[in-house]
């Protein structure tokens, strides 16, 4: 593991190792699973792995071979950020988003590589099928069944601030090493999330700095490290982090390359938990105390608690949206809230 700022991470419960088998046994673990875990050395056998291992330019190298013709986004940091992509005071992104060919990407990164006032240079959540050729196909996790989003995430020393997916996730470290610190799903308001409309990349983020903790502006963020486990990977190892949990992530040595895989067990044609919230401000948060209570008791009725007692007097065939979703009904649902968002 490479030399980095331990900082508070030291006083950190470590997220717990496991031992896995085979796929099948990697599947049961996935499936049981309500908390992190680390399996060491479950991508070792990768070609990425290998090449990783003898030079950052010989990954480098490797990954570009199989990299289609085609512009990539790319976050440039400017320099004395220490690799941290977030807000500047003016709460604006402190970096810029480009597009450029992947050779030409990483010839900045080696060009770079070694000085002391660098640009960060990031590519976050790269589709592998959409942007490269065969490389998935040389370097997957076999998930059985699930149809996981498969992404690849390259760069220099970055430090990406603690966040949460609404998928599971199987984050697998390729080349290079990283940190992860990760909180359960209801630490958020110890967390002290920033804006949900202005963000590094889509999600709400914690605005704590978690290598300078202010703890008089944030002080409940002490309450919040009570429940934080760490992981430090090496190139070859795995991490799992259940759909939810809030997790900081920093890419440790001069490149980092991680591959992961995002999968729901829900139905694809559900909508996002996320746009129902944003809704909700749109539409309740702003009326008065009164009208906020009756809303949130039909919120209960309706959607939280549910139950026999909420369609039994409605003839099964009548009971449209109040009943399972189905994709066509989740269409039709989809399509009443489009054309009412568009008045």
């Amino acid at each position: 593991m490479a030399e980095a700022d331990a900082g508070i991470f030291d006083t950190l419960a470590r997220v717990r190792d496991i031992t896995v088998a085979d796929a099948a046994d990697l599947d049961v673990h996935l499936r049981e699973a309500t908390t992190p875990f680390v399996v060491r050395g479950l991508i070792a056998d990768w070609p990425m792995v290998r090449a990783g291992l003898q030079s950052a330019r010989a990954a480098r190298d490797y990954i570009a071979r199989h990299a289609l013709d085609r512009p990539f986004a790319v976050s440039v940091g400017a320099p004395g950020t220490g690799g941290r992509l977030f807000y500047d005071d003016a709460l604006a992104m402190n970096f810029q988003m480009l597009r450029a060919k992947l050779p030409d990407i990483f010839a900045r990164i080696d060009a770079n590589e070694g000085a002391a006032d660098a640009h960060a240079i990031y590519l976050a959540s790269i589709d592998l099928h959409q942007f490269f050729a065969g490389l998935h196909e040389a370097n997957h996790v076999d998930l059985g069944d699930r149809t996981p989003l498969a992404s690849i995430w390259m760069g220099t020393p970055t430090r990406i601030a603690a966040h949460n997916d609404q998928p599971d996730n199987l984050a697998c470290v390729a080349v290079g090493q990283r940190r992860f610190a990760l909180f359960p799903r209801d630490q958020f308001r110890n967390l002290y999330l920033g804006p949900v409309d202005n963000t590094p990349a889509g999600r709400a983020v914690s605005m704590v700095d978690f290598h300078h903790p202010d703890f008089d502006q944030h002080p409940h963020f002490a309450d919040a490290l009570t429940h934080a486990q760490v992981a430090d990977l090496d190139a070859g190892d795995a991490l799992y982090i259940p759909a939810l949990w809030w997790h900081h992530v920093e890419g440790l040595a001069a490149f980092n390359v991680l591959v992961n895989y995002w999968w729901r067990d829900t139905p694809r044609w559900l909508g996002q938990p996320q746009d129902a919230l944003n809704h909700a401000m749109l539409a309740i948060r702003d009326l008065p105390d009164d009208e906020k209570q009756h809303w949130r008791a039909m919120f209960d009725h309706y959607v939280f608690k549910g139950g026999p007692d909420v369609t039994a007097h409605i003839p099964a065939a009548a009971r449209g949206v109040l009943a399972p979703l189905t994709p066509e009904s989740a269409g039709s649902l989809r399509a009443v809230l489009l054309r009412a968002l568009s008045r």
